[in-house]
């Protein structure tokens, strides 16, 4: 009995090891290897109120996200740190702050739907989406990676994502980035030093 549960969870290690292989070299095909060293660079897209440029904001760090409001977990335990991290800021920091959110899935995402659902989090947080082509281009700067993966319906589906925050200093350049999951003390305390650089620790 024993060696049949070993068996069982060696297979079990291989099927996911197999997955998780198979959706780095898939993604690849929808949007740049994240093995690559990103470029980021100005950007225009849509938010609810119109168009968005990233040099509309030089002079504050921007922090961009790239995910979809319909995504189950990753995305609003994301938004959920940026938000804990902002609020752990001075008010005149926080101000000069600009988080976005770009949805990767523009054919369910609304604009309407996308202000309402970045704004939960935090009230600065503008949501941006376009066309498909020009967000493979945005998210292709900034080395981001996602695809589509289909369920039961044309509609029911899920969109497989990477997931790190991207810090932008107040010239416009890309800064760093910063992994899912990392804590909000140390997304504040990145924020920070790229808002007042001459400050010593």
């Amino acid at each position: 009995m024993p060696h049949r549960f070993l068996i069982i969870a060696i297979l079990l290690a291989t099927f996911a090891l197999s997955a998780i292989l198979l959706w780095r070299q898939d993604a690849s095909t929808t949007s740049s290897p994240l093995t690559m060293t990103p470029a980021g660079g100005d950007f225009t897209l849509n938010s609810k109120d119109g168009p968005v440029s990233l040099r509309d904001f030089k002079g504050k760090v921007v922090l961009l996200y790239f995910g979809y409001t319909f995504c189950p977990d990753i995305c609003p335990s994301s938004l959920a740190l940026v938000s804990a991290a902002l609020h752990r800021l001075p008010p005149e920091d926080q101000k000069q702050i600009q988080p976005l959110f770009v949805s990767v899935d523009p054919e369910r995402d609304s604009l309407d739907h996308l202000q309402q659902y970045s704004r939960y989090f935090h009230e600065s947080f503008i949501g941006l989406t376009g066309s498909p082509d020009v967000i493979k281009s945005v998210a292709d700067s900034y080395g981001a990676a996602y695809r589509k993966v289909a369920e039961k319906s044309s509609t029911a589906y899920t969109v497989d994502h990477s997931a790190n925050l991207y810090l932008i200093d107040t010239q416009g350049k890309l800064s760093g980035q910063l992994a899912h999951g990392t804590p909000p003390e140390e997304i504040s305390s990145a924020l920070s030093k790229l808002l007042h650089p001459q400050t010593k620790e």
